[in-house]
């Protein structure tokens, strides 16, 4: 996770509940969007992340997900959708 922080700018954390099925995760979320989801090892090993990142973190259940990363998300969907219709034309 240092890599790819060190690796983008603006990189902020989103803490996301532990679930039934998951457990807790953060988010790390760079300036344009790009993401990447880790275990942390808890509630704690999420605030020590951000200590050792010097990276803001923020509970995603109390400010949602950053606008950008939904983006981003949507550029890459378009972008996919783009190189099936290249690939389908031939």
């Amino acid at each position: 996770m240092r890599e790819w922080t060190a690796q983008r700018t603006g990189v902020e954390a989103f803490v996301e509940p532990k679930t039934t099925v998951t457990e807790l995760t953060v988010v790390l979320v760079a300036n344009d969007g790009e993401w990447t989801r880790r275990r942390v090892g808890g509630e704690a090993g999420a605030r020590r992340l951000s200590g050792q990142l010097q990276i803001p973190v923020y509970d995603v259940q109390k400010v949602g997900y950053p606008q950008r990363m939904r983006d981003h998300d949507a550029r890459l969907r378009i972008e996919r959708r783009r190189e099936e219709r290249e690939q389908l034309e031939g």
